[in-house]
């Protein structure tokens, strides 16, 4: 994992930081875009699924998912204080055995990687500075659902974005970088892997967008 973002992403996410996270999320639970994709998930036959995680954070998905049928998981994370973190969740929830954990750049390791029914990348997308080959690696995972979270495409997020995210990452002298990635340039690697668009909501600064395998 030597690429310059996994290496910010590890300096970005530290113990500190995941630890208030983990907090938030034992006291409120998942954050409302991860709950949409949660429920947008669940709304579809998932009973008995595998599902693969890429940058699960504290787990949310793979909590959620899990108390709802899901069978097991694999946890994909650059971030050691998040691996911790989602190891230390599912001891406290009582699945730890469902969920393997992996530390590394997901595109690193793709090819080892077990297909699954579900792949999800909560948040993941707009930590990435290679977009195609995330998206193009873990759509080819998905046997049946691929679930996402990532920023909306419009001008005012890209500014809010580079003002106040990238130049604060800049003046700490930390290598990475948040990206706005065209939605269509998304979209339209999903469908050359077969994946069309099945569920499709706005929040705010995200979308959450459910694709489904034709």
């Amino acid at each position: 994992m030597d690429c310059c973002q996994c290496q910010g992403i590890e300096s970005k996410f530290d113990q500190g930081y995941v630890a208030e996270q983990l907090e938030m999320y034992r006291e409120d639970g998942p954050k409302n875009t991860a709950l949409q994709l949660i429920e947008a998930l669940q709304a579809e036959e998932i009973q008995g699924f595998t599902l693969l995680d890429i940058g699960g954070g504290v787990g949310d998905l793979q909590h959620g998912l899990l108390k709802t049928g899901v069978k097991n998981t694999i946890n994909v994370e650059a971030s050691s204080a998040y691996l911790a973190a989602c190891k230390e969740e599912a001891e406290d929830q009582g699945h730890a055995e469902k969920i393997q954990h992996l530390k590394g750049n997901f595109v690193d390791i793709a090819e080892e990687m077990p297909s699954a029914e579900i792949v999800t990348l909560n948040r993941v997308i707009c930590c990435y500075h290679d977009m195609p080959q995330l998206v193009d690696s873990s759509a080819k995972k998905a046997t049946q659902f691929y679930g996402v979270v990532y920023p909306r495409d419009i001008w005012i997020i890209k500014l809010v974005i580079q003002v106040y995210y990238n130049f604060r990452f800049w003046i700490q002298g930390n290598p990475m970088r948040i990206f706005v990635h065209p939605t269509k340039a998304v979209e339209a690697l999903l469908r050359e892997n077969g994946l069309v668009r099945h569920f499709h909501r706005n929040m705010g600064v995200w979308q959450v967008a459910v694709f489904k395998r034709q």
